[in-house]
């Protein structure tokens, strides 16, 4: 198994990378985010572990674009950060995992064989309506020959509403969704990313319509 190690601090990057060579792990290491980006997207990985904060670019900007480029390989963050909004960032940038540090050996050992296990059954996770479809794993929407790639927020919005084509999904619902029940954001935002995704399925030319009802919500719409 070959893994690629991304971490800032030099005796805890020396540490993982003894951890798991000591275990027949074959490893990479880099202390950035933008050579683990630079690596990830030119070399072949059973597994990413990657720090959050880093310099370059942090572990969530570098899952994140690995991910609207197709990369699939399974992840874990490592964080030092605990709060509930910043684990549920890296999720939905594609992590498959978050460790918070300090860690012990066998967790992070035990963590990453779990991670491993579930990239030998990997299979896209797709959502399709009519020829639009949307990559769960790759936060894409695809058309045709066509892909956008979708935010995180942009994408949560999209899974709620292919999931329930032609149901009207209310404001409120995907207010709570995707920024929670007591988010002090104004509904508004939810109009602002419905009209990026708008532009995305445009540059599609997918055959979906996002229809807003008033006093109700959004609906997807197939065109017939």
């Amino acid at each position: 198994m070959r893994l690629l190690i991304a971490e800032d601090d030099p005796k805890l990057l020396k540490s993982l990378k003894h951890i798991f060579e000591s275990r027949q792990y074959a490893v990479d290491a880099v202390s950035n985010g933008t050579d683990a980006l630079a690596y990830a997207e030119t070399e072949a990985y059973d597994g990413l572990v990657l720090d959050i904060m880093m310099p370059g670019l942090d572990g969530v900007e570098v899952l994140r674009r690995l991910r609207s480029r197709g990369v699939s390989t399974p992840a874990l963050f490592l964080t030092a950060r605990t709060e509930v909004s910043q684990r549920v960032e890296g999720l939905d940038a594609g992590a498959d995992d978050y460790l918070p540090k300090p860690f012990s050996t066998a967790e992070l050992l035990a963590r990453v064989r779990a991670m491993l296990r579930r990239k030998d059954t990997y299979t896209p996770d797709l959502l399709r309506v009519g020829e639009l479809i949307l990559n769960r794993s790759t936060y894409e929407l695809v058309c045709g020959d066509k892909r956008q790639a979708l935010s995180g927020r942009e994408f949560q919005i999209m899974e709620m509403l292919m999931e329930r084509p032609s149901f009207i999904v209310p404001s409120d619902a995907l207010m709570a969704h995707v920024w929670g029940w007591d988010s002090e954001v104004d509904v508004s935002v939810v109009w602002v990313h419905i009209s990026n995704i708008r532009k995305k399925l445009a540059a599609l030319e997918a055959p979906v319509t996002i229809r807003f009802v008033r006093s109700a919500g959004y609906t997807l719409e197939a065109a017939v």
